[in-house]
């Protein structure tokens, strides 16, 4: 069909190749929109006048891909033996360092297997059973989970409020109060069912052998999951990485609103972010669906640089970079180091503009809540995991960072 379409043109119309390819053949297959730019910036790269009439067109750096001259089949088969046996990262774009992000995801698919089919058996001399081992950690985890938030601890100033209303960051304290409460009470609950049935006092139910399961391999058993924030790290990683976020919400609830946020830290970012812009909204008298938020990379790294809030706008840290870095001398997004797969980025200053045009000059760069770059919508009508796009200046295309795959996370799998 597609060949009929080009045969009925005088020349190629390149525009129309890559809008029927792209929105319509794909397009009703391809529903998020970050995953539709990424295969329009690939069309274009193969549907352009250059690849017919350009006989120096490279499709990548490497110069081992492009479009051979036309000639008879013994010229492709020709050209067909010169490629490579494996295809190295650059043919799509992606930075060298997606090689080492590659064969560690095949890795921990491999020792994920591994441990979900070793038997469950008792040790032998001297070692501990695996019901011993399980109720251990169940014991040590039970004793370090955070006391509940408790809103009368809270700072009188947080809940002071305008026409009946509370401060809109304040009711995103408060429901992250009650998210975080609701998960910490699931793990005490089922630690002392899952206590209790391996004792034989109650029944071992399916929920709690799954439990037993994970415990004993190290992950974060699937009934806390089911109420907590997305998350890829092993079980002590993210077990630390709770007691961090209790006492970042903590220290807001009982000393007020902090210098810099911690976006990371919270179950639902997106509700954070729709709080700032109503807190500017209700300031200024501007209707809510005429803000948008702009950008800044600022030069502080660490929130204790930072003395005090910004005038508009909050600040933002804890993000870090995939698939590119920061460039801090030249103030750019920038190529990774090599071997380097993550690296920190300094305090963000997101500050709401009235009717914001954003400049198609930077990259629109994702922020995602983990590293596994899919959601699903929630009950919002928002993305489980992706958050918001930053635009950041870049002194390349910015469709070099859409092959690149570069996106901003808020926490890695470590």
């Amino acid at each position: 069909m597609l060949r009929l379409f080009l045969n009925d043109q005088e020349e190629i119309p390149w525009d129309a190749l890559v809008f029927v390819t792209g929105h319509i053949n794909y397009g009703g297959r391809v529903t998020d929109d970050q995953d539709r730019r990424c295969l329009l910036t690939i069309l274009s790269q193969y549907y352009n006048e250059r690849t017919v009439d350009d006989p120096s067109y490279l499709f990548s750096d490497s110069g081992s891909y492009y479009a051979p001259q036309f000639g008879n089949i013994e010229v492709y088969r020709q050209y067909i033996e010169t490629l490579p046996m494996l295809d190295n990262p650059e043919v799509f774009g992606l930075h060298d360092n997606a090689n080492i992000t590659y064969q560690q995801q095949e890795t921990d698919n491999m020792m994920e297997t591994v441990l979900e089919i070793q038997p469950r058996i008792s040790s032998g001399s001297g070692g501990l059973s695996p019901d011993e081992i399980v109720l251990q950690k169940a014991k040590e985890l039970f004793e370090q989970i955070p006391d509940n938030l408790d809103r009368s601890e809270g700072k009188k100033e947080l809940f002071k409020t305008s026409g009946a209303l509370l401060p809109s960051l304040t009711t995103v304290l408060l429901q992250e109060m009650q998210k975080f409460n609701r998960l910490m009470t699931q793990m005490r609950n089922s630690l002392i069912g899952l206590e209790r049935a391996i004792g034989g006092f109650d029944v071992m139910s399916d929920v709690l052998d799954k439990m037993y399961m994970s415990l004993m391999n190290g992950k974060v058993p699937a009934n806390w999951e089911s109420v907590a924030y997305p998350s890829l790290k092993p079980l002590i990683s993210w077990f630390n990485d709770l007691k961090q976020r209790v006492t970042f919400v903590s220290d807001w609830l009982v000393n007020g609103q902090p210098a810099a946020f911690w976006m990371s830290g919270l179950f639902f970012p997106q509700g954070f972010m729709t709080g700032c812009l109503q807190t500017h909204a209700r300031l200024y008298k501007i209707p809510i669906d005429k803000l948008s938020f702009s950008f800044a990379i600022m030069n502080e790294e660490e929130p204790t640089e930072v003395e005090e809030a910004p005038e508009d706008g909050v600040y933002i840290y804890g993000l870090f970079m995939d698939g590119a870095r920061w460039n801090r001398d030249e103030q750019i997004i920038d190529d990774q180091y090599p071997s380097e797969l993550y690296s920190r980025m300094p305090i963000i200053l997101f500050k709401p503009i009235q009717d914001y045009v954003r400049d198609p000059e930077e990259y629109e760069c994702p922020i995602y809540k983990t590293s596994r770059r899919q959601g699903e919508l929630s009950t919002t009508g928002q993305s489980t995991n992706f958050i918001i796009s930053a635009d950041l200046p870049t002194k390349v295309m910015p469709q070099t960072w859409v092959k690149r795959s570069a996106a901003m996370l808020c926490q890695l799998n470590d």
